[in-house]
């Protein structure tokens, strides 16, 4: 997709907080470090649209932002982060459930995880979740650049063993080499489209890897 625009719209915590609902929105979940915010920026081609920090657990708030004023990406703070307290990750989690469980105009999660590692009953959990509420999820594998052909092949078959999904759901993506590219922003098209629905029943996935 050409990008002519992309801009930050608001911060939020809470539903008061939240843009209108007018555009469909993409939300973008992970855990901490697994590359998000470098992900989108790459997505909308801009180097610094969203704020990449080396101290995981820093991103705290939904960020929203405007794309071509056609769609809204929302970055969802990331997850898993062991010296985050225990009180903070109950607030990000009621938070993000709260956006999830009653934003009418979002599309679609793209769930994001670290070719390198084992998908965890967190991301089981997670999608899971979003398959019960009819809500598409678009899995991304990043990094994909930091492993050879042979390992990537490796970490795709177990990480789609550990979701219990079929491999050719999952995307491979690599910021360094581009790779994955088209494929993200083809799944992202079909959910703001409204074509998952019907290419997979009930709304669990809508990759087209």
């Amino acid at each position: 997709m050409r990008i002519t625009s992309a801009e930050f719209v608001i911060s939020a915590t809470r539903p008061g907080n939240y843009p209108p609902e007018e555009l469909p929105e993409i939300a973008f979940a992970g855990r901490s470090n697994v590359g998000k915010s470098t992900l989108i920026n790459v997505l909308v081609n801009r180097r610094h649209l969203v704020k990449t920090s080396s101290t995981p657990g820093r991103t705290q708030l939904l960020n929203f932002f405007a794309i071509n004023g056609r769609m809204v990406f929302v970055d969802l703070p990331g997850y898993g982060y062991a010296k985050v307290p225990e009180r903070i990750k109950k607030d990000w989690g009621e938070m993000i459930e709260t956006y999830l469980a009653t934003r009418k105009t979002l599309k679609a999660v793209t769930l994001i995880l670290d070719i390198r590692r084992k998908a965890q009953i967190e991301e089981v959990d997670f999608i899971n979740w979003l398959i019960e509420r009819q809500i598409p999820v678009i899995l991304i594998l990043t990094k994909a650049d930091k492993l050879s052909k042979n390992q990537q092949k490796k970490q795709i078959a177990l990480n789609a063993a550990a979701l219990n999904l079929p491999p050719e759901s999952l995307i491979c993506f690599s910021a360094k080499t581009r790779r994955g590219l088209e494929q993200v922003w083809a799944a992202i098209g079909s959910c703001v489209r409204g074509e998952a629905e019907g290419e997979n029943p009930g709304g669990s996935l809508c990759s087209e890897n």
